[in-house]
């Protein structure tokens, strides 16, 4: 009997050791990451075990004011942010930190949303617009942020066109399903970036005025969401700073909850 017994205990002990291992290499491997101060744009995806990862997009992009890539802008405070809003104020499970992910890695398609930032410097290959396209047709969301004026608009025209030049770009109307998934926002306030309040203003490059716009599928559910002129990112990541106005944060944050829960029920 005490054979058996001294046996089955060492029996147990290591199969809680074994389990502890993978528990352990399981955490390990769900937060590596790439640094985006290595300048590499390879893709880096947290395991995706939750109803919601916020999966931001990785792009080539021209940077001509010296600030580094642009699609790292305010990463990765801005999602850190919103991530915790959404999981105080929604039941969705969430990932707690969010995704890196470029249009070429083949988890590409197991992210129903898409985050892109200073879109007014995207650049994409040929087979970059085929993957974005395939994407978007199968039901993937893309929401645009942070970018401002003419310049910056057509760049990101351009870039669209090379993904749907068989589509229009429209304004998407207040009464939209999109702005009443899960608050009805009607308002047309212009979400400004920290850098320009601290001179006084709303706008930066010429982009006084705000604008909602959209691409639908043939479905007429909007698969992109573009907010033009505006900075969500921003008003997510400074949400909690005195020196950013509380009435920016709170419409950023009703914005991107609806943009969340219409990207996961259309």
């Amino acid at each position: 009997m005490t054979s058996r017994l001294r046996i089955h205990t060492i029996a147990a002990l290591l199969a809680r050791l074994l389990a502890l291992f993978f528990v352990v290499v399981g955490a390990a491997s769900a937060q590596t990451i790439t640094s985006p101060d290595s300048g590499s744009s390879s893709a880096a995806l947290f395991a995706n075990q939750n109803e919601f990862a916020f999966a931001r997009l990785v792009y080539n992009g021209v940077d001509s004011d010296g600030w580094g890539p642009r699609w790292q802008v305010d990463w990765p405070e801005a999602e850190t942010h919103l991530l915790a809003g959404l999981s105080r104020l929604t039941r969705i499970e969430t990932n707690p930190r969010g995704a890196l992910l470029q249009l070429s890695d083949e988890t590409l398609f197991d992210h129903p949303w898409l985050y892109a930032v200073e879109v007014g410097s995207l650049r994409l290959s040929e087979y970059e617009a085929h993957r974005l396209r395939e994407y978007l047709l199968r039901g993937g969301f893309l929401i645009v942020d942070d970018f401002h004026g003419p310049h910056e608009w057509d760049n990101f025209a351009y870039a669209l066109h090379q993904v749907f030049p068989e589509r229009r770009i429209e304004e998407i109307k207040v009464d939209d399903a999109i702005f009443e998934t899960l608050y009805d926002i009607n308002e047309r306030t212009q979400i400004p970036g920290l850098r320009p309040l601290r001179s006084g203003r709303t706008w930066e490059h010429g982009g006084n005025i705000p604008h909602w716009r959209g691409i639908r599928d043939d479905r007429g559910r909007i698969m992109i969401a573009i907010n033009f002129n505006m900075d969500l990112g921003d008003a997510w990541e400074h949400a909690d700073w005195s020196e950013y106005p509380q009435a920016y944060s709170a419409l950023a944050y009703r914005f991107a909850l609806n943009y969340v829960l219409y990207a996961m029920t259309h």
